[in-house]
């Protein structure tokens, strides 16, 4: 397993191979004679047996050895102040860290960054860091500090700015943050290298996560109607259960793939008049894929994990999940 410090380059992504598409026919052709009449005594040549084409050469396997890249919190630049503050050492790496240790119930951080996209995030009281994206990429951040008072009142704790030029925009969506939480001990995280062991490449490996997710992962009607603002999903526990909302399947499958070192957005919207998850990712040979696709033989389609698997991946639903106009995107997490 590479572990990847805060300081890591997304230089180390592989390359993707291409299936090897070269087949080659051997024909040995029978001798000819001089010119003219042969010798009477001379004995024909036997023909000689056609040689069977060669074997095409088996695809290179892809390296399935989890990539993890480590989000730390330095201490050598921060915004806010005790109970709550936010270590933007690692900016230009993709993510800020943020910690409250206050005495009230949780603090509320609000991140706005250079896309204009207000983040909110709840933190309870903890000595221990949490990772956020820096989903909009390199420019101004401001940060809001709130403490909750009671019920759903805060107080502000301050408001401050910082500058993020990004090493790598793809960093962001390589990190594990608050969204999408593994580590090197993450049980999904050993699951995703054994399922993409066969793949060739970023886009088989895919494929294959994809439909593992939607294969094992059944959707769960009754935690959609309950679940609480603020929830967010464990990858371990899905993957235990093999039950989740659309929240747990697409955190679920991001987790695996960025273990994978394959940049994956875990983006939240709306699907028509429904709130809703989804994902997309990254290979060098296509660039970002939105909504993740699946090259079905002859055509791409849209692969999202949780409507895929609910209806079985019908030709009306994934006619439903082709059409981009269905989706309104909110958030990039």
């Amino acid at each position: 397993m590479k572990l990847h410090p805060e300081n890591g380059k997304t230089d180390s992504r592989r390359r993707l191979r291409r299936l090897p598409a070269l087949f080659c026919a051997l024909l040995l052709l029978s001798g000819c004679g001089a010119a003219g009449e042969p010798s009477p005594t001379a004995e024909p040549e036997a023909p000689q047996a056609e040689q069977p084409a060669a074997a095409a050469q088996p695809a290179a396997l892809r390296p399935n050895e989890p990539v993890i890249y480590v989000p730390q919190a330095s201490g050598t630049a921060f915004v806010g102040a005790p109970p709550l503050v936010v270590d933007v050492s690692n900016a230009g790496e993709g993510y800020v860290m943020a910690r409250y240790n206050g005495s009230a119930a949780k603090a509320n951080l609000q991140l706005t960054g250079p896309d204009g996209i207000t983040y909110k995030y709840f933190l309870p009281p903890s000595e221990e860091f949490k990772a956020l994206p820096l989903t909009g990429g390199s420019g101004a951040y401001a940060v809001d500090g709130y403490e909750n008072v009671q019920d759903s009142q805060y107080m502000v704790l301050f408001k401050e700015s910082f500058q993020a030029d990004l090493t790598d925009e793809l960093l962001p969506f390589l990190y594990p943050n608050v969204y999408v939480d593994f580590n090197g001990e993450s049980e999904t995280v050993a699951k995703a290298q054994e399922i993409v062991a066969p793949a060739t490449d970023d886009l088989e490996a895919v494929s294959l996560v994809y439909h593992y997710v939607v294969e094992n992962v059944s959707y769960d009607t009754h935690k959609a109607e309950t679940v609480t603002s603020g929830y967010l999903p464990v990858v371990d526990e899905t993957l235990r259960s093999g039950t989740g909302i659309c929240f747990d399947y697409a955190a679920l499958t991001a987790a695996m793939l960025r273990s994978q070192n394959i940049p994956t957005k875990l983006e939240i919207g709306y699907a028509g008049s429904i709130y809703h998850a989804w994902i997309s990712v990254y290979t060098q040979e296509t660039g970002w894929i939105d909504r993740m696709i699946e090259f079905s033989g002859n055509a791409w389609t849209r692969m999202d994990p949780t409507f895929a698997s609910g209806n079985n991946s019908s030709d009306a639903i994934l006619k439903y999940i082709g059409d981009g106009s269905n989706y309104a995107l909110q958030y990039s997490h």
